[in-house]
C-alpha cells in the first residue's frame, strides 16, 4: 500500500515536471514573439539618437550665424554712431570751406571790369586774391589734417579746463597757434565780404 502512494506522489511529480518543461518553450516562443518589438525600439532609440544629432548641428550653426550677425549689427551701430559724431563735428566746417573754395573761385574767374565794380578798393581785390590763393593751395588732405588738429585742440582744451597746471595751459596755448587754419581762412573770407556788401555769400558764422 505505501509503495503504491509513494508511486502516485512520483508520477504526480514527474507530471508536475513535465508540464513545467513543456511550458518553457511557450515561454521562449512568447519571447521570440516579442522579438520585433525590441527591434522597433532600436529603430526608435536610432531615429532619437539622430534627431538629437540632427538638433545638436542645427543648433551649433544658427549659434554660429547669430554670432556673426550679432557682431555684424554691433559693427555697423558702432560705425554708424561714429559717423553721426563726426558728421556733426564737421559738417558746419565743410560746409564754410566749400563756400569758402566756391566764393574764391568765382571771384578769380570774373573778368577785371566786374572786379572793380564788386569790389571798388584795389586793396580788398588783393586780399581776395591772396584768399583764393591760400584757400586753394590746401589740398583736400591737407584739409583734413587741419581739421582733425583742430578737433584734438578742442579736446585737449575741455580736458585742460580744470586743470592748473602751468606746463598744460602753455601747451595747450602752444598747440592753439598753429592748428585753426581753416578757421583763419573761413574768418579771414568772411570779414572781407562784409566789407564788401555787392559779394552776397552763405557763409555760416558759428
Amino acid at each position: 500500500m505505501e509503495g503504491s502512494i509513494a508511486k502516485e506522489l512520483y508520477s504526480e511529480s514527474l507530471q508536475l515536471s513535465s508540464a513545467e518543461l513543456g511550458s518553457e518553450p511557450i515561454a521562449c516562443g512568447d519571447l521570440q514573439d516579442d522579438g520585433p518589438l525590441w527591434d522597433v525600439s532600436d529603430e526608435e532609440l536610432d531615429r532619437d539618437s539622430d534627431l538629437d544629432r540632427e538638433w545638436q548641428r542645427r543648433h551649433d550653426q544658427f549659434h554660429t550665424i547669430g554670432y556673426r550677425d550679432g557682431l555684424i549689427s554691433g559693427k555697423e551701430a558702432s560705425a554708424q554712431e561714429g559717423f553721426n559724431i563726426g558728421f556733426k563735428q564737421s559738417v558746419l566746417a565743410g560746409y564754410n570751406w566749400g563756400v569758402a573754395r566756391g566764393v574764391t573761385s568765382a571771384l578769380a574767374c570774373l573778368p577785371d571790369a566786374l572786379k572793380e565794380r564788386l569790389i571798388e578798393d584795389q586793396e580788398k581785390r588783393n586780399k581776395f586774391q591772396g584768399v583764393y590763393e591760400t584757400v586753394h593751395s590746401v589740398s583736400t588732405t591737407d584739409a583734413l589734417k587741419f581739421f582733425h588738429d583742430d578737433v584734438l585742440r578742442k579736446k585737449e582744451e575741455e580736458q585742460s579746463e580744470h586743470s592748473k597746471a602751468s606746463s598744460n595751459v602753455s601747451g595747450m596755448s602752444k598747440d592753439s597757434s598753429g592748428c585753426s587754419h581753416l578757421e583763419n581762412y573761413v574768418g579771414e573770407l568772411q570779414s572781407l565780404l562784409l566789407e564788401s556788401p555787392a559779394i552776397k555769400s552763405h557763409l555760416s558764422v558759428k
